[in-house]
């Protein structure tokens, strides 16, 4: 059992790391304001540049780059490398927000702004808070996490509805199937909630979904989960 002194010094750090988050939040939030309109763009870290996904991406953001968006990032290499490759080759704010890992993850060469966070929840604010729109590029475990977490947030009404665009059909396929076949046909979750989910395999059709809504709020493109 720890004795008195280690448990006041335990208190100590756990006041001490609630200033450090805090700071963390006023960083960003002093980086990141008046970036908007901004589109947020998750993938994997694994992608090489030699991959026809990474040319993809780097197109996707540089035309939404072109159509005036901000690029907002994990910061890191693979899908966030091309996303913001793109990003400054348009001449627009190109966002890294990083995070600190064991790996010792760099942020990439292609930000114009950049933030390295410690604690990833803060990080997840700052993905999501300044975006009008969020495009998911095939990944793993930890795109995964932050689609649904995305779907999430707006199913439970904390944040206002964008479109949330699904690139690449064949990638998404299982997962979409699986939401179909098992999650809905349970009543786990409704159709409502995804109504906003579309699935793209070109990077025009990506550019047009995302501005079609932020000057219309039309939704255009593939549903993910067709009747």
């Amino acid at each position: 059992m720890p004795n008195e002194y280690e448990i006041n010094e335990l208190a100590k750090e756990e006041s001490w790391r609630m200033f450090r988050i805090i700071g963390e939040l006023v960083e960003g939030f002093d980086t990141l304001s008046g970036i908007e309109p901004a589109v947020t763009i998750y993938g994997s870290s694994r992608l090489k540049e030699d991959e026809e996904l990474y040319a993809q991406t780097e197109e996707i953001a540089y035309k939404l780059g072109k159509l005036g968006f901000s690029i907002i990032t994990g910061g890191g290499p693979g899908v966030m490398e091309a996303a913001n490759k793109g990003a400054l080759r348009a001449g627009v704010a190109s966002v890294g927000l990083n995070i600190d890992l064991p790996e010792e993850q760099a942020c990439n060469a292609y930000t114009n702004k950049s933030i390295t966070f410690n604690h990833f929840f803060v990080r997840k604010v700052m993905l999501v808070k300044y975006a009008t729109a969020f495009v998911i590029i095939p990944g793993g475990l930890g795109t995964l996490d932050e689609l649904t977490e995305v779907l999430t947030l707006m199913q439970t009404l904390k944040i206002r509805p964008f479109p949330v665009i699904l690139f690449s059909s064949q990638y998404w396929k299982g997962f979409l199937d699986w939401l179909k076949s098992y999650a809905l046909a349970r009543g786990f979750i409704s159709e409502d909630d995804l109504n906003l989910l579309r699935v793209c395999d070109h990077p025009d059709e990506v550019t047009e979904a995302v501005q079609r809504w932020y000057t219309k709020h039309e939704v255009v493109g593939r549903k993910a989960l067709p009747k």
